[in-house]
């Protein structure tokens, strides 16, 4: 090879090293400006309002006087709309997935159905929220309660489950498929023993993302007709006198994090403004808790994972 061409070789191996570093520091500089905006945000609300959790916060209802003010009603409202979320959302969107992987045929009306869940995945929760105002809340009788909650942001992580559990089976090496069959087993023994076990990692990740989304939307929840004001938690089962039914709660009024956080945050004084920062201190620690545990269960499972 003549010297020439050595040369020009160099001189294209430096030029694409040169864009190389440009673009990682394009995605650095990019990175941290996303990372330091959130930390910017959350360190200012955590000035404001770590001063104002206590004991008394977490167990009183709301009030208007801001220094007597809890969020009692809103974090349990919280934890009931999720679990009827993680109820509803989980089995289904996971067998979806399963369904359309391992068991539905390549044709055009599945092809229509991967579109439409793709699609799904980018539509504005708003319009979810509309949705479940005309289905659960009108046409099923459900009213304003938990249980219309719940099914809208169900329906709002759905795509979410959905594409997770797909992705995360295809992951899966196609060896495993074709021992598991080359040695007699059903697909539903394939599905059962090998293929949810191993994709239980990227599973619950999807889920855990997917949830810790549902956890801070607003506009379905306010379209549905949550209240903004409310002093008084759902029945306990068996409760009361006649005592309540096991599921009464589920049709029960309720308000949530984001709900109280707004309706502070809309009043004049500045103390609700301090206690909306303390509600969204509290709210952007579970759901970073969430997305932790999402990691630490990830890296547990798939510890164990020896293909």
């Amino acid at each position: 090879m003549k010297a020439a061409d050595l040369d020009a070789i160099r001189a294209i191996i430096t030029r694409a090293k040169r864009w190389d570093l440009f673009f990682s520091m394009l995605g650095i500089l990019s990175l941290m400006v996303g990372v330091l905006t959130f930390t910017v945000l959350f360190v200012d609300m955590a000035i404001q309002g770590v001063p104002r959790l206590s004991y008394e916060f977490f167990t009183s209802f709301p009030s208007r006087r801001a220094e007597n003010a809890g969020i009692l009603s809103a974090w349990v409202g919280t934890i009931l709309v999720m679990l009827v979320t993680a109820l509803s959302a989980v089995p289904l969107g996971v067998a979806a997935g399963v369904y359309l992987e391992e068991y539905a045929p390549k044709n055009w009306v599945t092809d229509i159905i991967e579109i439409n869940i793709s699609n799904l995945a980018g539509i504005p929760s708003i319009v979810y929220g509309l949705l479940a105002l005309g289905l659960f809340v009108y046409y099923f009788g459900f009213g304003q309660s938990i249980l219309s909650a719940g099914l809208t942001l169900a329906l709002l992580i759905l795509p979410v489950i959905i594409v997770a559990t797909r992705e995360s089976i295809r992951a899966i090496p196609q060896s495993i498929h074709e021992g598991s069959y080359a040695c007699g087993a059903t697909t539903w023994q394939t599905v059962s023993d090998h293929i949810l076990p191993y994709s239980s990692a990227g599973i619950l990740t999807g889920v855990i993302i997917g949830m810790a989304r549902a956890i801070g939307e607003t506009a379905p929840i306010i379209t549905i007709g949550a209240l903004t004001f409310i002093a008084f938690l759902p029945t306990a089962p068996f409760a009361g006198d006649p005592p309540a039914g096991l599921f009464d709660w589920i049709l029960a009024p309720f308000t949530v994090m984001p709900i109280q956080m707004f309706n502070w945050t809309s009043r004049p004084e500045a103390a609700f403004t301090v206690n909306a920062a303390a509600a969204g201190f509290v709210l952007v620690f579970m759901t970073l808790a969430m997305n932790g545990l999402a990691i630490y269960l990830r890296y547990q499972l798939r510890k164990n994972i020896k293909w």
